[in-house]
């Protein structure tokens, strides 16, 4: 499939979840590229602070993605600031952990509310303008727990494996339009999201790998991306294994106490402020 070439010189990128972590990084990349770069958080304080660090290429906004009205005046904001969207990267995401069990119902509609609805508020909102003009790029936030599951983290699993879902299927629909729709999986990325948590086998990577390969996927717009792409690769295979096989395979990696080894203390403080939205 071919899609209209974006010049990132000079375009339009909005990015949701852009105060901190993998959202800043990908708005530090983008604005590197030469393009302008709206970064909407539910930090607002911190979201136009950190736009002001980066330099007129940057806007900060307040942004709640659980919210369709507030995710619009973002967008518009966005388009009276600098012209039509070209890029939308739904970054915004939330990873409570614990058993499943002892989860709360509060939470559990948080996850869902912040890593699946924010994703399908953004593409609503975002695609008919892209589609009515011929060209535009989305790329979603999703993870490498989109596929591989994991001890700790059930509804954050099922959340991303949504995403996934959601955006392979979202991107068919967008055949012949001109617009393209992306998912990238990271594996565990070494941001406040996962602190104090021991990911067993899965990589650590940096936000800036994240970053790359969000910007990246502005020319080759493929269907998923996976960071590192190795893992993607095995991530893959995982439902052609038999579950036997599977679980001596994580077994033997000391995998099978994975996101329950966990630093409370360091952990508390991300958990904390999740837990007040």
């Amino acid at each position: 499939m071919s899609y209209p070439r974006i010049d990132l010189e000079g375009a339009t990128i909005a990015i949701t979840g852009a105060a901190r972590g993998i959202g800043l990084a990908t708005a530090k990349a983008f604005i590197e590229a030469g393009a302008y770069v709206a970064l909407g958080d539910l930090d607002e304080a911190l979201a136009v602070q950190a736009a002001a660090d980066l330099g007129d290429h940057a806007m900060g906004h307040a942004l709640d993605v659980t919210d369709k009205a507030s995710y619009a005046k973002f967008l518009d904001a966005t388009a009276q600031w600098h012209g039509p969207l070209d890029v939308l990267v739904n970054n915004a995401g939330v990873m409570p952990n614990g058993p499943f069990l002892d989860q709360s119902d509060r939470i559990d509609q948080l996850t869902m509310d912040v890593n699946v609805y924010g994703v399908i508020h953004g593409m609503r909102l975002a695609l008919p303008g892209m589609v009515e003009r011929g060209y535009g790029h989305v790329v979603n936030i999703a993870s490498l727990a989109g596929k591989f599951p994991l001890k700790g983290l059930a509804v954050y699993n099922a959340s991303k494996f949504a995403v996934v879902g959601l955006t392979a299927a979202t991107r068919l629909e967008m055949d012949a339009t001109g617009v393209s729709v992306s998912a990238v999986l990271p594996s565990a990325v070494r941001t406040e999201l996962s602190s104090g948590i021991d990911y067993g086998i899965l990589p650590a990577v940096d936000p800036e790998d994240i970053a790359a390969a969000v910007v990246r996927t502005v020319k080759t717009r493929a269907a998923e991306t996976a960071v590192p792409g190795y893992v993607g690769a095995l991530a893959n295979a995982v439902g052609l294994v038999p579950e036997s096989v599977m679980r001596a395979v994580r077994k033997a990696a000391h995998d099978d106490a994975a996101i329950t080894r966990v630093d409370d203390d360091v952990r508390r403080v991300y958990l904390d402020r999740i837990e007040k939205q």
